[in-house]
């Protein structure tokens, strides 16, 4: 049965929800990047090629990938632990201090010597991304560095509400960590969430959450999702070959959709009135989906208000988060 959303909630309801965001307690295992940003003007094209010639203005840093996951968690106020891999350098240093600043642990963060840290670096001239350049390896994770990643959690002691897994295609997530990392929450109450990758599904299969974005899913289920037709076959096939209990499909300005194993469907429209960049959009929807089901919200409620919270990071150009008070505006303003 497909339902439109609308007529679930209440503001007051939801926004005592995100109050409770802080008693979750949430595990983010992952790929970790430094993004860097390179701003800066466009007024000529270069003599030497058909290419913009980018006066810079500006030079910025924020923590992407898992990390991003990591800042979304706690800018919401929720309590998160980064889990992956950096390399021995300069970078990877700066990522730690980053996250030390933020009065976050980085225990679980691993270091292997032969592996760069990831870097994204964009240059963006008038609020467009004129070009990306990548430094990273993506080689699969050591078998140590594996095992230490599992040994941290297990250490936890089940004192976490859910593992969340973001994968970026680095190396970190593969068939060995996902076996473990199942095997982790299968004796407890946490629940295990993936941001997906192209090419990784089949390590994917019986978790709990898994939210691709409509050209993940299109591409798992092998078609292009293109009208709702395509949409309820991707989602229900990914249902039912993942045993999954929800998969939440993005679709950018069309909203996105919750698929939950009792057969309910569910569309939320989307609420960005502007978009100016969908980086790191995936991020903030898993992590305040995964926040809300932690917090005790209803799946429905939690797709909602990562929908909110998704509208609030688009509107902005570079990788951002969204902070608790803003999340609990747009839900005033929209439910009202």
């Amino acid at each position: 049965m497909k339902q439109e959303m609308g007529i679930y909630h209440n503001s007051e309801k939801l926004k005592s929800y995100v109050d409770r965001f802080s008693d979750a307690r949430l595990i983010v295992v992952g790929d970790i990047i430094m993004d860097e940003y390179i701003w800066g003007d466009v007024s000529r094209i270069s003599p030497e090629a058909p290419v913009p010639v980018v006066d810079i203005k500006e030079e910025t840093k924020m923590l992407g990938g898992a990390a991003n996951v990591l800042n979304n968690i706690a800018s919401l106020g929720g309590n998160p632990i980064l889990c992956g891999v950096i390399g021995d350098d300069q970078t990877g240093q700066e990522i730690v201090e980053r996250i030390k600043r933020q009065g976050l642990k980085t225990d679980g963060i691993i270091t292997e010597s032969h592996r760069p840290t990831s870097v994204k670096t964009r240059v963006v001239a008038h609020n467009q991304q004129v070009v990306r350049f990548d430094r990273e390896s993506r080689k699969k994770l050591e078998t140590q560095s594996i095992e230490k990643i599992l040994d941290f959690i297990q250490r936890m002691q089940n004192s976490y509400d859910a593992i969340v897994v973001a994968d970026y295609g680095k190396g970190v997530i593969s068939a060995e960590l996902m076996e473990g990392l199942r095997g982790l929450v299968l004796h407890s109450s946490a629940f295990l969430a993936v941001d997906p990758k192209i090419g990784h599904f089949e390590c994917y299969r019986n978790v709990d959450v898994i939210t691709p974005n409509h050209h993940e899913a299109g591409a798992y289920c092998q078609t292009e999702i293109v009208d709702q037709e395509s949409l309820m076959q991707a989602g229900k096939q990914m249902l039912r070959e993942l045993k999954c209990r929800y998969v939440l499909i993005t679709q950018g300005k069309d909203g996105m959709s919750l698929f939950e194993n009792s057969g309910e469907i569910t569309h939320i429209p989307t609420v960005a009135r502007k978009v100016y960049d969908v980086t790191g959009a995936g991020d903030t929807v898993i992590s305040t989906f995964c926040l809300g089901l932690a917090s005790g919200m209803d799946p429905k409620s939690a797709a909602l208000i990562s929908n909110f919270a998704a509208g609030i990071v688009v509107g902005e150009v570079g990788t951002s988060t969204v902070k608790a008070e803003e999340l609990k505006k747009v839900v005033n303003d929209r439910l009202k």
